[in-house]
């Protein structure tokens, strides 16, 4: 059982031309990067598909001579299951590459753009046109559907409930037709999600038993049961879907991800965590060979979140923390796309924090991980977290420095805060408002303030208790204690023990390691506590219910380290973990290793060797050792091409400071470079080489080329010193944020490329 991205087979579209392709548009010629066929086309991948290992045993027969186009259909299909939808997408272009007029393909174009319904409304009305070629059952699929995007002004809930009773249709008509089944399971859970009322989730799940019944590993429907038992107490129901859902199509990775959250939800974190990992192996497998970012795929970073908590459930410390950084370590899209390394910087804090993880936290401060960001409320816990890794260290100096980071902070928020109010009023009485409107005015505008004041508050009075703790005064620790706000149990139990009240330290570690017997840091502390106060057989009863669970464990994590003298007590071994055992509920689990890295890693880049204006040859190895942005740039009759490359040169300087080179691949001919030149802005041409690739070799080569229509695409590659790809956007556009990518490329370039970790491999 593998997911790696083996293609099994190539076929030959790129030998079509984009009238053969995709479908054809009259208007004047598009821009050099745009697609001839409309704005729907120009986004989504334009590199052609493969048929990739493990993506469902799912067979939807379409209208089609070519058996190619049926395999690529049938993967679409099984990737739309599996809400891989950028992959999908990519399977749906090839199928209309091999069958211009084969329907289905842009219906299958269509479902795999759910989240961006212009898309998908452009793509059906292409499946529309070409209803008439297709048989009586697709055209059934395609009306289901058409409704429901081709009027988005109608009423939404009658438009969902339009593709309900259009997937009825399809089912009374051809009963054989297990698709129309499991697409009517999603259809009734999804519209549930949209405030759509589902009166019995038993009735949906019969109706999935059906489609099990012809094929008991359909990927759809063990992935459908898992969304519609979501929920508190009901997740039990979706276990047996849950166990096979990865199986069923191994080579996505959202199919080993969602059964983690049926685990998870029923605390079992330990099976929790290895579906989630198996997920984000197989992803980083999948970007390795296919060369995209993570990002590109839209729940990467919600897997890897889910991920990094479930591994410091089970104590993985270590494990957690590396991926919580791997997280922040991800080239961001552009500017405002920065769902992972926000994600992973709130879960780098929040596990640092909970596992007392000092060291490693101190060690971060003035790094990408705890860089200063537009967020105040992050820059607030970035303080709040050095300053108890600082107190707790008996660094008074660094946890002083916090400590008073965060005062200035408080009273510059109060002076906006007063600012914004004076603004309010000021604006109010210009516009001649009545009384109970300029109030109303200054009130909403001081009530944004409003968290960020109490999070800080709070912050500074944790802080002044943990000098105050340091210094002995346990009067002044109580009163600033008082003063904090959503310190977890887990962490006040010991502050109490400190304190001198047993009773209540007792008392919250107790709660916190009830509230959630699967997690296993709480049950620690709770062990901890009772030795200390002297309980010793309950503690030890404490330390057995932990080591019961104890397989992951990181032993030099601080709070499971302080068990040692429990373990010693009860003659047990220094390691004193049980096996990991694998519940037989919990279903197949392949080698981990196998599925892929644990980290995401950057791809090699292709090597090139190109000509410039003079025919003297430029290579990638010329810039061995030191980080180069390749731009791929359309020609110089690109307009959009020649403001790009005018947009980093003014900051050539700049990227050569950062010690960045700069290259630019025309797909003009040598001699044809000339005409680029000419276009610089300040006369003087470009500070940096520019080389010809007019055979198109290395557009291709680095996939920045449409292999559906023929044609170069715009692309931006960082590739560093060791000839890895660092950062890369492929686009119809050229990127032109040069400000912006300067900042991205600094900040990635100091992070080392390292190994993919092995110690989660052998877990």
């Amino acid at each position: 059982m593998r997911s790696t991205f083996l293609p099994l087979l190539i076929a030959a579209s790129t030998a079509l031309h984009a009238q053969d392709a995709t479908p054809a548009k009259e208007d004047a010629k598009p821009p050099a990067g745009h697609s001839m066929n409309g704005d729907a086309f120009n986004e989504g991948p334009r590199q052609r598909a493969v048929l990739i290992e493990g993506t469902g045993e799912v067979h939807f027969p379409i209208t089609t001579k070519n058996g190619d186009a049926q395999k690529f259909f049938d993967q679409g299909v099984g990737q739309l299951h599996g809400f891989w939808y950028f992959e999908a997408e990519r399977s749906f272009r090839q199928v209309a590459a091999l069958d211009p007029d084969a329907a289905m393909a842009y219906w299958g174009m269509a479902m795999a753009n759910i989240n961006t319904e212009k898309r998908a409304a452009d793509f059906m009305k292409e499946a529309v046109k070409r209803k008439d070629k297709a048989s009586r059952r697709e055209q059934l699929w395609i009306d289901a559907f058409a409704g429901f995007y081709g009027d988005s002004k109608k009423d939404e809930k009658e438009r969902r409930t339009g593709v309900v009773n259009g997937l009825e249709d399809v089912s009374y008509e051809f009963p054989d037709d297990i698709e129309a089944k499991a697409f009517l399971v999603f259809q009734l859970w999804d519209n549930k999600q949209h405030a759509m009322p589902l009166q019995s989730r038993q009735a949906v799940d019969a109706l999935a038993q059906q489609v099990l019944a012809a094929n008991p590993m359909h990927p759809g429907v063990l992935h459908y049961l898992i969304h519609l038992w979501n929920a508190p107490g009901a997740d039990k129901h979706a276990i047996a879907a849950a166990a096979r859902g990865g199986q069923a199509a191994p080579g996505i990775a959202h199919l080993w991800h969602m059964p983690g959250h049926t685990f998870s939800n029923m605390h079992r974190y330990a099976e929790a965590a290895w579906q989630q990992e198996a997920s984000a192996r197989t992803d980083h497998a999948y970007m390795a060979a296919s060369r995209i970012m993570p990002e590109q795929i839209h729940n990467y970073a919600h897997n890897n979140d889910w991920l990094v908590k479930n591994l410091g459930y089970v104590g993985r410390a270590h494990d957690a923390v590396d991926l919580a950084k791997n997280l922040v370590e991800l080239p961001r899209l552009g500017p405002g796309k920065a769902q992972a390394y926000t994600m992973g910087r709130e879960r780098l804090i929040e596990t640092l924090v909970t596992f007392e993880l000092w060291s490693e936290l101190a060690a971060l401060e003035g790094t990408m991980y705890l860089a200063p960001g537009d967020d105040p409320l992050r820059e607030i816990e970035h303080l709040r977290a050095l300053g108890l890794a600082g107190f707790s260290k008996g660094d008074r100096e660094r946890g002083q420095t916090k400590l008073d980071a965060l005062k200035a902070l408080l009273a510059k928020t109060r002076e906006e805060r007063s600012a914004a109010g004076d603004k309010a009023e000021a604006e109010a009485k210009a516009a001649k408002k009545p009384n109970d409107q300029i109030a109303k005015a200054m009130t909403d505008a001081l009530l944004g303030f409003a968290p960020r004041i109490e999070q800080t508050e709070s912050a500074i009075a944790e802080l002044r208790m943990m000098r105050a703790l340091a210094d002995g005064n346990r009067e002044e620790a109580k009163k600033q204690l008082a003063l904090t706000k959503n310190i977890p149990s887990i962490r006040r139990a010991p502050i109490h023990f400190a304190l001198g009240e047993n009773d209540e330290a007792e008392k919250l570690a107790r709660e916190a390691a009830d509230a959630d017997e699967g997690q296993l840091q709480p049950r620690a502390v709770q062990a901890e506590q009772l030795w200390r106060v002297g309980k010793k057989d309950a503690a030890l009863e404490a330390f057995k219910k932990l080591r019961d669970r104890s397989a992951q464990i990181d032993l030099d994590a601080p709070a499971f380290a302080r068990l040692a003298p429990l373990a010693a007590e009860l003659q047990l071994p220094p390691d004193w973990r049980v096996p990991l055992v694998v519940p037989a509920d919990a279903g197949v689990h392949p080698d981990l290793a196998k599925l892929g890295p644990f980290r995401w890693q950057p791809y090699p880049a292709p090597d090139w060797s190109l000509p410039d204006r003079e025919h003297q040859p430029f290579t990638l190895a010329q810039f061995k050792g030191r980080p180069v942005l390749v731009v791929f740039y359309l020609g110089s009759g690109c307009a959009h091409c020649i403001e790009q490359l005018n947009a980093f040169a003014p900051l050539t300087k700049e990227y050569a400071d950062a010690g960045i080179s700069i290259v630019a691949v025309s797909t003009d001919t040598p001699e044809g470079l000339d005409a680029t030149f000419a276009k610089a802005k300040d006369g003087k041409g470009f500070p940096f080489p520019i080389v010809a690739d007019h055979k198109l070799d290395t557009f291709r080569a680095y996939r920045a080329y449409d292999d559906f229509e023929n044609m170069a695409l715009h692309g931006t590659f960082l590739v560093d010193g060791t000839g890895r790809v660092r950062w890369q956007n492929i686009s119809y556009q050229p990127f032109k944020d040069a400000g912006w990518l300067l900042g991205e490329s600094r900040r990635l370039l100091s992070v080392p490329v390292s190994e993919p970790a092995a110690t989660a491999a052998a877990k």
